[in-house]
């Protein structure tokens, strides 16, 4: 009989601490109220295929050579970038300067220096805290004499961040600035290992402790076979791996606004093609800082030279856009920053 009373009481508490848990998940899901939904529709509404495929159109063109790093492509690249920013009145992020140099010397195989470019606009309330929404802009450059354009890889991504900064900046014009400060990272040196990503982390302009999210852009401008016949669909990757409360977020702005497939098929744990592992996000996660990595999956001309601008579908690259900024415009204005996982 005592044995039996012991083991009861036993299950008593692991019961209640499973109803503790599964309570405060249902609070976090419950607390996610979006309170401004006309205003967030109105500055997405700003972003729009027609712009991302003028970005596109320009970023993926011949004189950017492919943008490989260090490279004379990349240069102009990086200077296109910083002439966006400049016209949009969208400050630098870097001591005064939109680049971040990265010197030849912490690159292998004689690479080139190279730079990330920064701007951000400032938070008014807690403008010390950070939401950095980030993209590689670097791609193969010129090999065999034949341009990688890189426009789904990642000229997407890249318009994508231009069009959600210039609506946040319209947001700010218009007296509704975020209440923490968005970066806008534009990050070289990915095709070759993750480096612009790493160096940003090694040297960090800002606060990594600051840092609340990152939501991270490498090709959401095409469709994948595996979507052929309901092309609506992005793939999310890492939303739930440091903080639920940010995949119940993402969820929670797609089901309000752009009514997306969120495929999470790529963010299994023993997904073979460890794409957790391969953009971006992946150095902001080993810091312990919640990621969305949005992703449209590979293609036929995945790395290729044929991955060319006519090919992007931009009313879809569209969607996926709003879907970045809403998700983005919630972070940078709720009133507190996420919870992780192992505080819930």
């Amino acid at each position: 009989m005592k044995s039996f009373l012991i083991f009861s009481a036993f299950a008593l508490v692991g019961s209640c601490a499973t109803t503790k848990y599964s309570t405060k998940i249902e609070n976090l899901q419950s607390n996610i109220q979006i309170k401004d939904s006309l205003l967030v529709t109105t500055y997405a509404n700003s972003i729009t295929a027609k712009e991302l495929k003028e970005h596109l159109y320009a970023f993926a063109s011949e004189e950017f050579e492919g943008r490989a790093v260090g490279e004379i492509g990349q240069k102009k690249a990086a200077s296109f970038l910083k002439g966006f920013y400049q016209k949009e009145n969208i400050e630098p992020a870097n001591k005064q300067s939109y680049f971040q140099t990265i010197p030849s010397s912490y690159f292998p195989n004689d690479i080139k220096a190279s730079e990330n470019v920064l701007a951000y606009i400032k938070g008014t309330e807690k403008p010390e805290e950070f939401l950095i929404i980030s993209g590689h802009f670097d791609h193969l450059g010129i090999e065999n004499n034949e341009i990688h354009f890189g426009a789904d890889d990642n000229g997407s991504g890249t318009s994508a961040i231009l069009e959600i900064a210039q609506a946040f900046k319209l947001a700010k014009e218009n007296g509704y600035s975020p209440k923490r400060s968005v970066l806008f990272l534009h990050l070289t040196a990915e095709e070759i290992g993750l480096q612009g990503s790493r160096y940003f982390i090694q040297n960090p302009p800002i606060n990594l402790n600051n840092v609340i999210a990152n939501l991270n852009i490498d090709m959401i401008g095409r469709v994948d076979e595996r979507h052929i016949d309901n092309p609506d669909y992005i793939y999310i990757i890492g939303a739930d791996r440091i903080s639920k409360e940010l995949h119940f977020i993402s969820e929670k702005m797609n089901k309000s606004f752009t009514k997306l497939e969120l495929d999470y098929r790529y963010n299994e744990e023993n997904d073979s093609n460890r794409y957790y592992y391969r953009s971006d996000h992946y150095n902001f996660a080993k810091q312990n800082i919640p990621v969305i990595f949005y992703f449209n999956g590979t293609h036929i001309d995945y790395h290729k030279p044929t991955d060319t601008p006519e090919k992007i579908n931009y009313p879809l690259l569209e969607k996926r856009a709003k879907l970045i900024f809403t998700t983005a415009w919630y972070i940078a204005n709720r009133k507190n920053r996420l919870v992780n996982n192992e505080d819930i």
